[in-house]
């Protein structure tokens, strides 16, 4: 009733609004993933406001990119911000982002806001506010990330603790008409444009007054500006009347409390806002493609290198029906160079099993392999580095004419520098003596080699040991062609010092021939169980992660699955064999390990010395003449001791009646 007498009326205030940039979406997605995880902690943020610079506009709170804290591993406080600059006031917040929808609409709002008040109420009692007048300006924001979708759910509250009574408006004008009577004034900048309401940072600002001072009557002025200079028109000079109530200056006797911001239509709800329209198709595919990698990391695999995933350089040998799949399956593991050598045109029959060619690709007598493929892959995930070699590997039992042996050096040399600057080589051909040149190649460079070959109902993928000069003066020369430190530590660091494992040829006693001469169609042609190929693919590419996240890289020992010997069980991926072989026609699997061979044809110390001193010499000559290879490792000599060694054999007949000796097994 006084109030209506005196003219006076409660004193109202335009709220504060908000206004969030893309890139603290963006901020927050790539922290969530690459930090956070499932940690759910409250975040502390800030948010920058300015004061009113038109007088039709008001100034949002708003959230930036810098308003998050740091990715940095140290442990982060509240993020860092540049004070002193008027229009750039920063604002102390906190962000509660939960893991799930369900939970970010089951958040108590009310509990939250009371407990953002608290803190307002007690750097009243205790005199931060007076050293820092932003904490007065607390702000809260509660959100849930959809990575999957690039949506975000959110709601702000910009807590103001409630006057019990209400502070009166008893005189409210613009500055220019008040500043020539000398008065004190408590001024703030004030982000609201209305002319008849002051903005929402007064509310504590006159609680801070009221507890610290007990000013019943108090002068303010909500300093506005246009164009970045004070403007007295603008801004404006008020005075209010406020009731101190007994106690408030006890931090126990936290003031009730609002905030919670309204949607556009008014209502305390939450927004959402999708990026997905906006951003790049390119990078929205970057980042659904991480995504799932990315999400390992938060519970079942934190130890997953992802640098060292994207930044591998591969090499597949045949783009084929496995080089087709172990494409795919790398750059679902988040490998990002992908180099494929293949001769070979898309035929009609290649598009049912072999996943990167359409019909489109067979057409005007097909499409080369190597091209299509990387073609196929560009348009499945843009960002991918791919390119399409189209060359025939040189192969022994396959004599070259001497009018053609200069173009066959220069596949040689070409295969050469091709392995010499990949990381890890994938041998995906159809022939067991197109593997023979890479197998040499890799063993001589130390590189990580990976076999994959099928048969009609079985397969084998098997891991490469490390060339027989891998510890030796030569591996200077592999640092320098490693990926990165950790890579050449990976690769070049022999912690177990055992036996080396074996390659692809090491259990043959013949040298690599030509394998498709008189042979019918179905035996020209790699006739296999159409689900064998993902198979021995997806092993393929499993196994090279699990050489690349195991401490001793490919000089790890081969393991056994089931095998209480494992020491290397412990490891993130499990277990890391030498060998996987598997037939669908019984559905069985096994692991085996095998040892390099002093006679191999491909990798013995032998073979790998001729190469190193006589160059493309001797691989024309193993080329031109097959029985070489097994004239320089040996394997004739053993043959013929073989075959001149005679055994006796016990022909089973005597009738000994006494079964004491046998044992039954």
């Amino acid at each position: 009733m006084e109030e209506e007498k005196s003219g006076n009326s409660i004193l109202k205030f335009a709220p504060f609004k908000s206004s969030v940039d893309e890139g603290f979406w963006h901020r927050l997605s790539s922290l969530k993933l690459n930090k956070f995880g499932i940690d759910d902690s409250p975040i502390p943020i800030t948010g920058f406001y300015a004061p009113c610079s038109h007088s039709r506009v008001s100034n949002h709170l708003t959230l930036l990119a810098e308003s998050l804290p740091s990715d940095s591993g140290e442990e982060s406080t509240e993020p860092a911000v540049s004070l002193g600059n008027r229009n750039r006031c920063p604002v102390p917040g906190i962000l509660y982002n939960t893991n799930t929808v369900e939970s970010f609409h089951a958040l108590d709002k009310q509990g939250l806001l009371k407990a953002e008040a608290k803190k307002i109420w007690e750097d009243i009692q205790n005199g931060k506010a007076l050293e820092d007048s932003s904490v007065l300006s607390r702000f809260l924001l509660i959100s849930f990330a959809d990575l999957k979708k690039w949506s975000f759910h959110y709601l702000f509250a910009f807590p103001a603790l409630l006057l019990d009574p209400p502070a009166t408006l008893i005189d409210l004008k613009a500055a220019s008409q008040v500043f020539s009577v000398e008065e004190v004034l408590f001024g703030f900048y004030d982000p609201c444009h209305l002319p008849k309401n002051p903005g929402w940072p007064l509310r504590n600002l006159l609680a801070l007054i009221g507890s610290r001072w007990d000013i019943k009557s108090v002068s303010f002025l909500c300093y506005r500006e246009t164009r970045g200079f004070a403007d007295l028109g603008l801004s404006l000079v008020g005075k209010a009347q406020i009731t101190v109530q007994q106690g408030c200056g006890d931090v126990r006797n936290t003031p009730n409390a609002v905030g919670w911001e309204p949607n556009y239509k008014g209502k305390i709800e939450p927004r959402c806002i999708s990026l997905a329209e906006s951003m790049d198709p390119t990078r929205l595919a970057v980042s659904a493609a991480d995504l799932n990698l990315k999400l390992m990391r938060w519970r079942a695999l934190p130890s997953l290198n992802l640098n060292s995933l994207s930044s591998l350089k591969c090499l597949l040998l045949g783009a084929g029906t496995l080089g087709c799949q172990v494409a795919r399956m790398l750059m679902a593991w988040g490998v990002r160079k992908i180099t494929l050598v293949d001769n070979g045109r898309v035929a009609m029959s290649n598009p049912l099993r072999q996943s990167l060619y359409t019909l489109d690709d067979c057409l005007n007598g097909g499409e080369f392999k190597a091209v299509a493929a990387v073609n196929s892959l560009k348009k499945i995930f843009p960002a991918v580095e791919a390119e399409g070699i189209v060359m025939a590997i040189p192969m022994p039992g396959h004599p070259v004419p001497s009018q053609e042996e200069q173009s066959v050096l220069d596949d040689c040399r070409r295969l050469h520098d091709l392995i010499d600057s990949h990381d890890a080589v994938f041998l995906l051909t159809d022939t067991r003596e197109s593997r023979w040149l890479p197998s040499l190649l890799c063993a001589n460079t130390n590189k990580i080699t990976i076999t994959a070959a099928l048969g009609f109902d079985s397969f084998l993928v098997m891991r490469h040991g490390a060339g027989p000069y891998s510890s030796s003066h030569y591996s200077n020369c592999e640092a320098a062609n490693a990926l990165s430190t950790d890579l050449s530590n990976l690769v070049l660091t022999n912690r177990n010092g055992g036996h080396r494992l074996g390659c692809y040829f090491c259990n043959d006693v013949v040298a690599p021939i030509d394998s498709t001469a008189n042979r019918t169609l179905d035996q020209q042609c790699t006739v296999t169980r159409p689900g064998l190929a993902p198979i021995a693919s997806a092993l393929a590419v499993e196994l090279l992660v699990g050489i690349l996240h195991h401490p001793d890289g490919i000089f790890a020992e081969g393991e056994i699955a089931n095998s209480s010997n494992n020491g290397s069980s412990e490891q993130p991926l499990g277990i890391l064999p030498h060998q996987i072989r598997g037939s669908l026609g019984q559905f069985s699997q096994m692991t085996l390990v095998g040892h390099s061979s002093d006679s191999c044809t491909a990798c013995c110390s032998i073979v790998v010395s001729e190469y190193r001193k006589r160059g493309m010499e001797f691989i024309l000559q193993a080329i031109n003449h097959p029985t070489y290879l097994e004239d320089v490792t040996g394997l004739t000599e053993l043959m013929k001791t073989a075959t001149a060694f005679q055994m006796d054999w016990d022909d089973g007949t005597d009738n000994d009646d006494d079964d004491d000796d046998c044992v039954e097994i």
